[in-house]
């Protein structure tokens, strides 16, 4: 059977207890959890293995999409996998032609491989 507890009913601002049992196991565990914080803070995250692992891939992404390493927007891959420039239409103001798609794209996939990294070595239990 579920545990019994009763509500607080208020009268102005002094509260009464109600007779009325609450029957709801969710209930009852919300009225037992009120009095701890809801956020807990862990400050461990920044140097973190799994965050040191999503920050060098994605970079490594970003920085392979800017340079030209890796396809993007104005550099198409060829049937031999060799770059070549051409006009997509987009505007931008970098130098070496990298746009917001560029960016999002190249941070997608470098997230993608990030947490296939992490995955991985957790896996293994190396991480």
């Amino acid at each position: 059977m579920a545990s019994m507890a009763t509500l607080p009913q208020f009268t102005g601002l002094r509260s009464q207890l109600s007779p009325a049992p609450i029957r709801s196991l969710a209930i009852v565990q919300l009225l037992r959890n009120k009095s701890k914080g809801a956020l807990g803070v862990r400050c461990s995250f920044i140097c973190s293995p799994t965050n040191l692992i999503m920050v060098t891939t994605t970079s490594l992404m970003l920085f392979a999409g800017r340079f030209g390493l890796a396809p993007s927007a104005n550099r198409k891959a060829t049937a031999g996998l060799k770059l070549e420039v051409r006009d997509s239409g987009l505007q931008t103001g970098d130098p070496a032609g990298f746009t917001l798609t560029d960016t999002l794209a190249c941070g997608t996939v470098g997230h993608i491989i990030g947490v296939g990294v992490v995955l991985g070595l957790k896996n293994k239990g190396l991480l």
